[in-house]
């Protein structure tokens, strides 16, 4: 079995060749990018050093911050790491761009489900959220074929409607995940018919997978996690804002207070991590993009279901693979542990994981907790027992742990 496993490693990696280099072409184009900035900023170990008490003139937190702006081609840029995680960034931005009374317009279906508590549904109106406080949520599906569809927002838009939200990212969806380019149409529909709606892109797991980003093609705000793509598997912490200069004060008086924003704000550790970490992020998400392909093909070539599918460009690192059978779901998540350099002796079991409707199962065996660069996996446990990986800091490790996940589902019985 470990030969014929192998073997059908190697073929995929042979049948990959192509889109690999055009994958490696991508990374340059980045990492030439981010050093650009680097250098026209004069980082130096200066910037790294850690500030306390209100932080006012932070120069290493205000250079991030006019790196992060130069790097998404924005007026502005929140980065901090006081910022809990990408679903804090996206809740702080929703509460800081809408008022009670306005509403908000989703083009991309129903969000990922860690936001739906924040928005408030029939069935969950947490204290504090956005319904409580009197903020209203409207929501249009994608096409069929899983494009934004422009003449259903348009009819979804009202008088009250202050802010158009796109996902990136098919979260736990079958669907495609939206190219940079494909926010275009909206952002122009929105700004023509609509002057002074803003329009923000949930940009997680997005970043630099592709040559730009959404506020390239007129986006007024993205936001993301720096545990994710944009923290290159370093950053232990923190999540972004990005966009135009007022929409971000906005935002940025939310996290601190009304007329004091951005200019405060001290971090008494280290910067460093934040900015070694975004100057990694390029060739990180490369690796972790080549192990999403060998995935798509390793299955595919099994016979199973994979999206995006292993000729397909890719806009997100996320995997999606039906695995048809909770066993088989199961088994592929705790080989992904079994191969992690952190808890590979812990075994992942459904279990009911707040903020989420259907037990999940889950494999996350990172040096940083919750870090979705690194290599992981999870699931929810309804049919058709889709798996979602995402990540790898090395394309070996990555390739080292779809062994040992194809192992552990035969040594299981699942395939």
């Amino acid at each position: 079995m470990e030969n014929t496993i192998e073997q059908m490693i190697q073929r995929a990696e042979e049948e990959l060749k192509g889109a690999f280099s055009e994958l490696e072409a991508i990374e340059e184009k980045r990492t030439r990018q981010v050093l650009d900035v680097f250098r026209e900023h004069q980082v130096s170990y200066r910037h790294f050093a850690p500030t306390t008490g209100y932080g006012y003139d932070d120069v290493g937190r205000d250079t991030l911050e006019e790196i992060y702006a130069d790097i998404f081609h924005t007026e502005a840029a929140l980065m901090r790491p006081h910022i809990a995680s990408g679903t804090a960034a996206l809740s702080l931005t929703l509460f800081g761009l809408t008022k009670p009374g306005e509403r908000i317009l989703s083009a991309t279906g129903l969000p990922y489900d860690t936001l739906l508590g924040i928005i408030g549904t029939e069935e969950d109106t947490p204290p504090g959220s956005l319904k409580e406080m009197g903020v209203g949520f409207d929501c249009v599906e994608l096409t069929p074929e899983g494009k934004i569809d422009l003449d259903a927002v348009e009819r979804a838009m009202t008088p009250q409607t202050s802010l158009v939200i796109a996902q990136r990212s098919r979260g736990y969806a079958w669907r495609p995940s939206l190219m940079p380019e494909a926010f275009e149409p909206l952002t122009r529909l929105i700004h023509e018919k609509f002057p002074g709606v803003r329009v923000m892109v949930d940009n997680c797991y997005g970043e630099f997978v592709r040559e730009k980003e959404p506020t390239d093609f007129g986006a007024d705000v993205c936001v993301g996690s720096l545990i994710k793509n944009p923290g290159g598997g370093i950053a232990p912490t923190g999540g972004y804002i990005v966009g135009k200069k007022d929409a971000v004060d906005r935002v940025a008086y939310r996290l601190t207070a009304p007329g004091l924003g951005r200019e405060l704000g001290s971090y008494a550790g280290d910067y460093r991590p934040w900015y070694q970490g975004l100057f990694m992020a390029p060739h990180t998400v490369c690796q972790a993009i080549k192990t999403a392909l060998l995935a798509s093909r390793l299955f595919e070539n099994l016979g199973l279901k994979a999206s995006p599918a292993s000729t397909e460009s890719r806009a997100d690192i996320i995997q999606a693979i039906q695995m048809q059978t909770p066993e088989r779901l199961v088994a592929f998540c705790q080989g992904i542990q079994m191969a992690s350099p952190i808890d590979s002796m812990a075994l992942p079991e459904p279990w009911d994981m707040p903020g989420y409707e259907d037990q999940v199962v889950m494999a996350a065996g990172t040096f940083v907790a919750g870090a979705s660069i690194e290599l992981s996996c999870d699931g929810p446990m309804r049919a058709p027992y889709t798996a979602y990986m995402q990540g790898g800091l090395t394309y070996t490790h990555g390739r080292i742990a779809l062994a040992e996940a194809l192992r552990r589902m035969v040594d299981s019985g699942a395939i």
